[in-house]
């Protein structure tokens, strides 16, 4: 039998000596296991585990490592299964469908089946192209010439693209649900900005519907059924109060029929979508070959001119063979007091000859020479044509005249008012996110598609106009210069018509559609609970139909019938389109600026200058179109917001107006202290904490280079340390601690703050630290120290105690840990990696650190290139073909490029390797506890002792004493003989204590195992097992990664199994160069919704 004298002294000889008869011990015991000894059954070279454990419990030992922390920490697997469809998030379906209460319960439905064609590209087309294309572009191009006109359609375009391209970055940056633009608004910039850039989003959509429903009427009274007015005026002054009063009339009548549709048949609305599609669809194709027959064949429209001035040809015949004095006869009556031929008649009329010009020149003609300049028209002017000779008198002409007149006073700025009601409606993509298929591909790609073809559309019907049709018909609003046909009609082939039928239908179904979708944005806002006395409009039929917002939205629109004017519409609802679009961009800009960890938009073809350059757009165009509604409506949006603030806003929804906060000074503190932050806007804040050495250097700097590469200069970052000592004594090495810290943060370019805590245990500083460091909402939420090297060599456990303790404070404190290991081996802010992966093992579930720290090195010039690769690992009841597929589509949805590898752990079989590191491992803890008992026990027989020899004098004293009073007594020697006795029984025990006697054979492993706990020995085997088999696949996948991120397993409950928790993570992270054990803090911080 070999007995083994370990002794305080020698530690470490005797720690080496102790293994190597251990493992010789090991050999003997498994050669008789192999062979069997009459209780063995084992036949392999794996060892089942059969002390207290079921078979079906390979989970729990295959994962034992984390089985204490998994009621909050989920192995991925179960959290995959939760996720199959993406909509019971942790934090994020939950959030957004039960406590925003956005999302109502919905009956089982088909999945999403729209693409990027059906479901994007056609709504935008249906919703861009409209009542402007057809009614009021010709007199555009007209009035501001091709050149301006171009300008004009050229600068609307813009900002709706670089909208679009913002919108798209917003869009695929997350789920967004069913709520779109109002969502992406809300959910970017605050409920206060979202509620009032929603109020005006959804006034600008209800004033649409009316701009529609006045655009279809105007064409049903103009050019369809024109003696269907009701009022008539007696006199040419009265024309346009009549034909107003009728707008007034009709539109009420279609506004309260279009109403009752929506009402009673919304999914009529929805089937005739694609009816009114075409026809805007076959209106344009009719304009495009009617311009291209005009080349040959222009269709024969004459227009009637005096002079230069154009005559009003409604009631001129179209018998080019009448006698001129028919003409004549017609004409007279109107420039001449009487039918004699005598009669006093008006100058302009006797001083010039009446002409025929072709309305249609075609697009040989050359016409377009004419078309290139502005002539703009204040109201009552005649609409000349400046090529023909004229002979011009003194006093303007009469309204009483038959001329075609300006009915209203054009400038640059009132076109371009009027006609970007044209280019708006790019969000109807957006509007349909929970129908498409693939959200995050198909709205940028639909959105931008639709754009480019609606601006190639727009632009090149400018040129077309210009080339093929007379100045003055285009300047002719109404056509009365063309016997009151349509303008782009008399362009179209083969007739009018099909351009007058399909601009009907698709002004009607636009006002449809906009009917349709302002109530339920209404309704959204009003759900959102924002705005209180919105709060009723939230409610609705039973089937969810927004009953009362439809009643408001009537009412509202019905204030735009009654204005009756399309020319005076168009600019209200540009206002609030435009302001719209401006707080799109800016929440692109402000997200893109302030780099939050939930920025990672899909699409990336965006950046911060484009989406000012859209803002700059949005605001010159407001105020060019028309400086007054500008202003109204920015008075509006100010009144809503600061009501929203001081009524309303209980929502929290990780806006970036709450990133920004965390630049700001007092204003922000007491903001972020309202609330925890929301997950959207979660970025690691950290503490790193640094040791010092005796020379007051830090002893592991590449600790703070990693916190610079992990923070890219956003967010706090607080480095700390502690010195040993009291506080009174110690302050000035405190100041030069901080001044170390503070030229290494310079060094570094770390930006933040330095905190040095005088303590007289380190442990006890460093809670300290955790506890108070950060001020108000400005708190770390992150720590990060470093590993306790050579803890296995080091004869003071301090070292490894304190980590242990700093990883249960954290835990305890609800933060997360970044723990390096080998951090001398991470590189440099200079030695960027050229190549490789940044590998992650998702082993369980702990809020998401583990998917967005990968992205945020990514973002460092150091990790850039590095790509990423995802690892976790399937147990025997896991399908692994659908959680590699789950992990692929959940990544997807968190806009995370990376390789996913599921690996699988199905043998739990426990390896005779781990019985032989489960056994080194009690040995060495046996060891260890035996010399700190050791050690306790020479300090207690130290003072033992010295109360031993003060008890001994005091017995010699009354000895003494009873001598003096019963001499010649037998208890003298006895007396003293037995306290010798008891003397050396106490030195005979102390010097056992001090001899520590380990005999490892088969018998004594026997009792050890008897001795202590089944069941404890059990866990630690197991949990030892765990360690083993996750390091054999990590350093079998991730051998040449450039580093490993891994779950950190929390430290025993128990804390007299301390040692072995350190023995865990030493076998777990084995044969790995550069390892990152993280630790979530029990929040969420990661989620796919915008």
């Amino acid at each position: 039998m070999a007995t083994v004298t370990v002794c305080p002294d020698d530690f470490l000889l005797c720690l080496h000596f102790s293994s190597f008869l251990f493992l010789l011990l090991l050999s003997h015991n498994l050669f008789f296991l192999f062979l069997g000894d009459g209780n063995s059954k084992i036949s392999s070279v794996y060892i089942n585990n059969t002390h207290g454990v079921d078979d079906d419990d390979f989970y729990d030992r295959n994962l034992a490592l984390f089985e204490e922390e998994m009621d909050t920490r989920p192995k991925v697997s179960s959290l995959l299964n939760r996720l199959a469809n993406y909509t019971n998030l942790t934090q994020g379906a939950k959030e957004h469908e039960e406590a925003e209460g956005i999302g109502e319960k919905k009956k089982p439905s088909k999945s999403p089946h729209m693409g990027t064609f059906m479901g994007v590209y056609l709504p935008c087309l249906q919703n861009i192209f409209g009542v402007i294309l057809f009614l009021r572009l010709t007199w555009v191009v007209g009035t501001a010439g091709v050149l301006q006109a171009l300008c004009i359609v050229f600068i609307c375009c813009c900002c709706t693209l670089l909208t679009a391209i913002s919108m798209s970055a917003i869009a695929t940056n997350g789920v967004v649900p069913a709520g779109g633009s109002y969502f992406m608004i809300s959910r970017s910039l605050g409920p206060e900005f979202g509620g009032a850039v929603g109020l005006c989003f959804y006034l600008g959509t209800t004033f649409a519907g009316a701009m529609y429903i006045l655009g279809a009427i105007e064409i049903l009274l103009m050019y369809i059924a024109p003696k269907a007015a009701i009022f008539e005026a007696k006199y040419p002054e009265g024309e346009g109060a009549a034909m107003l009063n009728n707008m007034r009339v009709y539109g009420s009548i279609c506004l309260l029929l279009m109403s009752l549709l929506v009402f009673f048949g919304v999914k009529y609305v929805n089937k005739l979508a694609s009816i009114f599609l075409a026809c805007v669809i076959v209106s344009i194709i009719s304009i495009y070959v009617g311009a291209l027959v005009s080349a040959f064949n222009p269709p024969h429209f004459p227009v009637c001119m005096l002079g230069n001035r154009t005559i009003n040809g409604h009631e001129l015949d179209d018998n080019h063979h009448v006698p001129t004095l028919v003409m004549t006869t017609y004409l007279w009556k109107h420039f001449c007091q009487g039918p004699e031929l005598n009669a006093s008649c008006d100058e302009y009329f006797m001083s010039n000859n009446f002409s025929n010009i072709e309305g249609i020149p075609g697009l040989a003609s050359g016409i377009i020479s004419e078309n290139l300049w502005s002539s703009y028209l204040s109201k009552g002017d005649v609409v000349e044509k400046g090529s023909l000779s004229s002979s011009h008198v003194a006093h303007p002409s009469s309204t009483h005249q038959p001329y075609v007149f300006a009915d209203i006073t054009t400038s640059f700025t009132l076109l371009v008012g009027i006609f970007f009601p044209s280019v708006t409606g790019i969000m109807a993509g957006s509007n349909r996110s929970g129908d498409l298929k693939d959200a995050q591909r198909s709205i940028p790609i639909g959105t931008i598609l639709a754009i480019l073809t609606t601006s190639i559309v727009y632009l090149s019907s400018v040129v077309l106009f210009g080339a093929c049709i007379d100045g003055v018909v285009l300047r002719d609003k109404f056509g009365d210069s063309v016997k009151g046909n349509l303008v782009v009609g008399t362009l179209a082939w083969p007739t009018p018509w099909v351009i007058v039928i399909g601009s009907f239908f698709s002004t009607c179904g636009a006002g449809l559609q906009s009917l349709t979708g302002a109530p339920r944005l209404l309704q959204a806002i009003a759900k959102d609970n924002i705005v209180p006395f919105l709060r009723v409009f939230g409610h609705g039929k039973a089937n969810g139909e927004p009953t009362w917002a439809l009643l408001l939205t009537g009412l509202i629109a019905e204030l735009g019938i009654l204005i009756a004017s399309l020319d005076m519409v168009a600019p209200i609802l540009t206002m609030f389109f435009l302001m719209c679009y401006l707080f799109v961009n800016l929440a692109c800009a402000l997200q893109t600026l302030l780099r939050t960890p939930n920025w990672r938009p899909r699409f990336s073809y965006y950046h911060w200058s484009l989406s000012f350059l859209g803002m700059t757009f949005c605001l010159a165009l407001m105020f060019i179109s028309s400086w007054y509604y500008a202003i109204v409506a920015m008075v509006i949006a100010s009144m809503i917001y600061k009501y929203i603030e001081y009524h309303g806003a209980e929502k929290e929804w990780g806006d970036g107006i709450r990133g920004l906060s965390l630049s700001a000074a007092r204003y922000a503190l007491l903001r972020l202290e309202e609330g925890p932050p929301h997950t959207k806007n979660w970025r690691p804040q950290l503490l790193v904490l640094l040791k010092l050495d005796e020379d007051a250097h830090v002893k592991s700097p590449r600790l703070l280079t990693f916190a610079s590469q992990l923070k890219a200069g956003k967010g706090l970052t607080i480095v700390g340390t502690v010195v040993s000592g009291n506080f009174l004594q110690s302050y000035g090495e405190a100041l030069a601690a901080e001044q170390t810290l503070k030229h290494l943060m310079d060094k570094e370019r770390v930006k933040g703050f330095c905190q040095c805590i005088v303590a007289q245990k380190p442990r006890e500083g460093i809670s300290h630290m955790i506890q108070s460091s950060g001020l108000g909402g400005m708190r770390p939420n992150t720590v990060v120290m470093g590993w306790p090297h050579a803890w296995r060599q080091s004869e003071d456990p301090h070292s490894w105690k304190t980590f242990i303790n700093t990883v249960r404070v954290t835990t305890a404190a609800h933060l997360a840990l970044l723990v390096p290991k080998n951090i001398s081996l991470f590189p440099t802010n200079s030695e960027p990696c050229t190549e490789g992966y940044i590998d992650i093992w998702w082993i369980v579930h702990d809020g998401g650190m583990l998917m967005l720290l990968p992205f945020l090195l990514r973002q460092h010039k150091v990790w850039r290139k590095c790509g990423m690769r995802i690892f976790t690992v399937a147990q025997m009841e896991d399908n692994s073909i659908q959680m590699k597929k789950d992990l692929a589509t959940f990544l997807y949805h968190l806009r995370i490029e990376a390789e996913v590898e599921v690996v699988e752990m199905h043998d739990s079989d426990i390896s005779a390797y781990t019985y032989e590191r489960t056994l080194m491992m009690e040995q060495r803890s046996q060891m260890l506890r035996q010399m700190r008992l050791s050690k306790s026990d020479r300090e207690k027989e130290v003072r033992k002792g010295r109360r031993k020899r003060l008890f001994h004098k005091c017995t010699i004293y009354r000895n003494s004493m009873l001598r003096l009073t019963s001499i010649g007594s037998d208890d003298d020697d006895d007396t003293d003989g037995g306290e010798r006795d008891r003397m050396g029984s106490a030195g005979g025990s102390s010097e056992h204590h001090r001899r520590v006697q380990m005999t490892w054979t088969k018998e004594k492993t026997a009792q050890y195992r008897v001795t202590h706990s089944e069941k404890q020995y059990s866990r630690r085997r197991e949990r030892m097992h765990t360690a083993v088999k996750l390091n054999e696949v990590i350093v079998n996948k991730s051998h040449d990664a450039r580093l490993v991120l891994l779950n950190m397993p929390g430290p025993p409950r128990n804390p007299d199994g301390d040692e072995n928790y350190m023995e865990f993570l030493e076998v777990l992270t084995e044969g790995l160069e550069r390892v990152l054990l993280v630790r979530g803090g029990g929040s969420e911080v990661i989620t796919i919704y915008s």
